[in-house]
């Protein structure tokens, strides 16, 4: 495997071509895109991708993202423009072309407020039988929206390799399954047995590729997901309760639940260990 300059140089490299190159004028910009070109390049090597000049434009989506979660929409718009500069330099874009804006959810996030379980169950009750049972799922295992499109039996994928707490599924029951999250990250989720059920009816006998907010997913269930779902859950939250704070309140509950869970049963635990 070839071996990669430390991320400080690879910054440093692909802002001196911009400066030489004029496509960056000040020296505020690059310092800028500097620091932020340092932090995608650690991501690269903690994700074994090969260095900073490797990235294509779907793999930049994904470490957005990733990233979406973790910075307010100011650094993260500061890391796209500096990513999208460095690939109109080395050609993988056009100098007119433009990488997808990702929305951080930070903002989202700090101000979401998770659902109770009696709320859950009053807003799918207000939805579609397909939107409602992506709802009582993303409940039960804390899944993001565009999660709920990548749904695969845990023999058909393998996750990734990274560090799991012998506590996860503490005290739960369910059959494993394996999602693709935020920045590609492959990873196994439990969903309770009544759900399997129900999610199993709904297989498809062939995988459809599905297009949602510009990115290509292979679906293998007939169930509500991505955008649509989403939308659906925040109009029928209204419906219901009279109020929204979008779907990602269902992966709120789930980690809070989680840690009430993992308490009582003696362990200690933060939120980002559940999740």
């Amino acid at each position: 495997m070839p071996k990669f300059a430390k991320a400080e140089t690879q910054a440093e490299n692909v802002v001196k071509g911009l400066t030489k190159t004029r496509i960056i004028k000040s020296y505020g910009t690059a310092r800028n895109y500097e620091q932020a070109l340092r932090t995608v390049a650690k991501w690269t090597k903690e994700n074994k991708v090969n260095g900073l000049q490797s990235l294509t434009p779907d793999v930049a989506r994904y470490y957005l993202e990733y990233r979406a979660e973790s910075v307010g929409q100011k650094a993260l718009d500061m890391e796209r423009q500096a990513i999208q500069a460095m690939m109109q330099l080395n050609g993988k874009l056009t100098p007119k072309a433009t990488l997808y804006r990702v929305k951080s959810e930070l903002d989202e996030i700090k101000r979401s407020r998770a659902y109770t379980s009696e709320q859950a169950q009053a807003v799918s009750e207000h939805q579609s039988e397909t939107h409602q049972l992506s709802t009582q799922i993303a409940y039960a295992a804390g899944l993001r929206a565009h999660e709920l499109l990548t749904l695969a039996r845990a023999e058909e994928r393998s996750p990734d390799n990274r560090p799991a707490l012998n506590s996860k599924w503490a005290g739960r029951e369910g059959q494993l399954y394996t999602v693709q999250g935020k920045g590609g990250l492959i990873r196994h989720v439990l969903i309770p047995n009544d759900l399997v059920v129900e999610l199993e009816k709904r297989r498809f006998n062939y995988p459809v590729t599905v297009r949602d907010r510009r990115i290509n997913y292979l679906q293998r269930y007939d169930i509500g997901a991505g955008k649509r779902w989403s939308d659906s859950f925040s109009k029928a939250s209204k419906r219901a309760l009279f109020f929204s704070t979008g779907a990602h309140g269902l992966r709120h509950s789930y980690a809070q639940e989680r840690m009430s869970e993992l308490i009582a049963l003696g362990f200690r635990c933060t939120s980002s260990d559940l999740i």
